[in-house]
């Protein structure tokens, strides 16, 4: 992907980002420790533009965000692009207040990471941990005794329930599996007619995506089991631009959920 591009409409662009993250071993990792105050979206963009012109990655801020920590951007640095809310003003049909709403989003050259800068020196931002039961619970999830009868399902969710085999093989990554398909709306579609169903094979990327991007950006084991696969149920096909966006949504809600920032 060229940052040239990232002016230009993001039609094809989450689906480039997801395709680099699932290829590109520790890629995650990287964005994820380098970037985690942003959307894990967001922190990939960075990542892959730092790559393009030899960047050192690090804390990122916006020319006046910089200003105010005592620091200046380098005469001649390029901005980093990044995907921005937009938001608009609407009355409230029963308050009749004003308030604000996200309309669309936009890609923005507004920010630039540390080594770009000169001046005062700032502390760099610690990784939050991340916790299981933190997670669920924001995310309103419940964790349920795993009673399915055949030995090779590793785990399974029922509306906004999941439970994990006691013999998978990568229980972790099985959780982040079954927490996204509850996130993504998958076990809500037995409501509706066939005709509105994801396709199964599409619930399954979805899915093993998301659980791939939260294994690799917490440094935990599962990289090559995911991208295996996710290569099956795809089939040859490409995942689609809507399907990467949630992919991404999915994944950053789950990290953000069980994310807690290390005291000062």
């Amino acid at each position: 992907m060229n940052s040239a591009n990232l002016d230009q409409s993001n039609q094809q662009k989450w689906s480039e980002l997801l395709t680099q993250a699932v290829t590109q071993p520790g890629l995650m990792l990287k964005a994820y420790s380098a970037f985690h105050g942003y959307s894990l979206g967001n922190q990939l963009a960075a990542l892959v533009q730092c790559q393009l012109h030899g960047i050192e990655p690090g804390p990122l801020d916006t020319y006046k965000g910089w200003l105010k920590k005592g620091r200046h951007v380098k005469k001649g640095e390029k901005a980093l692009w990044l995907c921005m809310p937009l938001t608009r003003k609407r009355t409230d049909k029963e308050t009749g207040e004003d308030e604000l709403y996200i309309a669309s989003f936009a890609w923005k050259p507004r920010w630039f990471v540390l080594a770009q800068t000169d001046g005062e020196p700032v502390p760099m931002p610690e990784t939050p941990a991340w916790d299981r039961d933190r997670a669920l619970a924001a995310l309103g999830i419940e964790l349920i005794p795993f009673t399915h009868t055949n030995g090779n399902v590793q785990g399974y969710a029922q509306q906004s329930k999941v439970a994990v085999s006691p013999l998978a093989e990568l229980p972790h990554k099985t959780l982040f599996h079954e927490m996204a398909h509850v996130i993504l709306g998958h076990t809500a579609e037995s409501d509706i007619s066939d005709s509105e169903q994801t396709p199964r094979s599409l619930r399954e990327v979805e899915a093993e995506a998301v659980a791939l991007l939260v294994c690799e950006s917490l440094g935990l084991s599962c990289a090559e089991y995911c991208r295996g696969y996710i290569q099956n149920w795809l089939d040859g096909e490409v995942i689609p631009e809507k399907s990467a966006q949630k992919i991404f949504g999915a994944a950053d809600r789950i990290l953000k959920a069980g994310s807690q920032v290390p005291a000062a």
